[in-house]
């Protein structure tokens, strides 16, 4: 039996690029081919199909995602390591010159509404972001720098969804004005702690 040449988390990482970019229903299998260097029956060989490719690709993806997670883990204020998080979702979506968004925001808009498989890789990313933004919230409220006034995790919830409205708003809203739309929707949700 002849051994593979190519390492398929590297593959997955390269078809990763091209979804992120293309979005799963414009992205081709020439496409992956292309951005892979693989030929179709390689990819076919080891991931059995596109959508195969594309469930291996958002797994993947939780590797660009854990950095966030680490810095919620981190030392500081609740409040402090929160309004990092959100400055740094902002600054990767004016940053990005091809406004990609995130990618499991992307997924979740395109495919999770009808594709159990894609909707439990979508929700185990929100969930594993949302128990790192509860310990830090339980955390704050033990040292007091944040308020009691809600639960930990609709607080969670709601720090999540306002990561995800900053990827939307980030690849929508006019460039002129990205910067201080973004801005003033952490501002805003950060009074909520």
């Amino acid at each position: 039996m002849r051994t593979k040449d190519f390492d398929p988390d590297d593959i997955a990482d390269a078809a990763m690029q091209v979804f992120w970019q293309r979005g799963y229903a414009a992205t081709s299998v020439q496409d992956l081919v292309d951005g892979t260097g693989l030929s179709r029956s390689s990819l076919y060989g080891t991931f059995e199909s596109k959508q195969g490719l594309y469930q291996q690709a958002l797994r993947r993806y939780e590797a660009v995602t854990t950095a966030n997670v680490q810095l919620l883990a981190g030392p500081g204020p609740a409040p402090a390591l929160m309004r990092r998080l959100l400055e740094r979702v902002a600054e990767d979506e004016i940053g990005d010159p091809r406004h990609r968004g995130c990618l499991v925001a992307n997924a979740t808009l395109e495919l999770a509404g009808h594709d159990e498989a894609v909707a439990a890789l979508v929700a185990h990313n929100f969930q594993r972001l949302q128990k790192a933004l509860e310990a830090l919230i339980v955390r704050g409220q033990q040292e007091g720098d944040i308020a009691q006034a809600h639960k930990p995790r609709a607080l969670a919830r709601f720090i999540v969804g306002t990561m995800q409205g900053l990827r939307v708003l980030g690849k929508g809203s006019a460039p002129r004005q990205r910067r201080q739309c973004l801005q003033d929707v952490i501002d805003v949700a950060l009074t909520a702690l």
